[in-house]
């Protein structure tokens, strides 16, 4: 248990160092744009577009992945291993959509512990056995329990400012001989600022997809169960295509997507399979 809390725990540490770089870096590009109240403008701009994303967030990720809501009566076994999990989890039973797509794969969304839904596609169900399933449920319930929502509404939306705050910069500050940058500078800033900043938003997403292996982990009791939940889903998401919003990626358990080679992990939304397995089979001693 020692090895996946000091898990979780680092991946907290980074992501909240992650989110202060993001946020420091937006705020030197507003002041850069026209002082301390321009950034602070931009500042309460921010905040007002994470609360619409926050509150938001759950109808809009369960309608890019057309999810419908799925009864008891017609998944007992879901339902059954999600009352199971929230119990040991001391969480409020989530709501429960199914996703009518072959590709197998599965998302948490909403606000809070109180407000929250767990996705799954059609094509999971079929693929799993019943302990692997308990255990994508418990990754699924271990971002809930961190609130990850929150977090990657508010690594979204600074990093969208930080786009849009380029943008300004170039076309407000770059030809402005009072500006503290020069030209050069200016257009470099536009064209870095942008990538730095989703650099360090897919870094957070790819902390909190660690963070929920360990506490599904910890969850499900079974870090074994998971791991191989993992290697059957990136094989079943390799064969079989999703046709969703690819918005809705940094959602999912594993990419709904085509990867790529090594360069494109620095912009991946999830850290690679092999990595992640190689972690919950770490945990095995202190979880068994």
């Amino acid at each position: 248990m020692t090895t996946t809390r000091q898990s979780t725990y680092g991946a907290t540490l980074r992501t909240t160092i992650l989110l202060a770089t993001l946020s420091g870096l937006f705020v030197v590009i507003g002041f850069l744009i026209g002082g301390s109240s321009t950034a602070l403008l931009f500042l309460g701009m921010a905040a007002l577009m994470n609360m619409g994303s926050y509150f938001f967030s759950d109808k809009l990720a369960l309608k890019m992945s057309g999810a419908k809501p799925i009864s008891e009566e017609e998944a007992p076994k879901l339902y059954r291993a999600m009352q199971e999990l929230t119990t040991r989890a001391r969480l409020p039973m989530p709501r429960l959509y199914m996703i009518p797509q072959d590709q197998p794969n599965a998302f948490a969304t909403g606000r809070d512990h109180n407000h929250s839904a767990v996705a799954v596609t059609r094509g999971i169900m079929n693929l799993l056995s019943e302990d692997e399933l308990r255990g994508v449920l418990a990754h699924e319930l271990a971002h809930i329990k961190h609130r990850d929502i929150l977090i990657q509404s508010v690594a979204a939306t600074i990093g969208a400012a930080i786009t849009y705050l380029g943008y300004m910069l170039l076309w407000f500050g770059g030809d402005n001989n009072d500006s503290p940058l020069g030209l050069v500078a200016s257009l470099a800033l536009v064209l870095l600022a942008p990538i730095a900043a989703t650099i360090i938003q897919l870094s957070i997403s790819r902390q909190r997809e660690f963070a929920a292996d360990a506490g599904g982990a910890a969850i499900s009791g079974n870090p074994e169960s998971l791991a191989n939940a993992l290697l059957k889903l990136e094989q079943g998401a390799a064969a079989m295509p999703m046709h969703v919003n690819q918005a809705a990626e940094p959602l999912f358990i594993v990419k709904p997507f085509g990867g790529g080679g090594s360069f494109s992990k620095l912009f991946s939304t999830h850290p690679p399979i092999a990595e992640r397995v190689k972690r919950l089979q770490r945990m095995r001693p202190t979880l068994g």
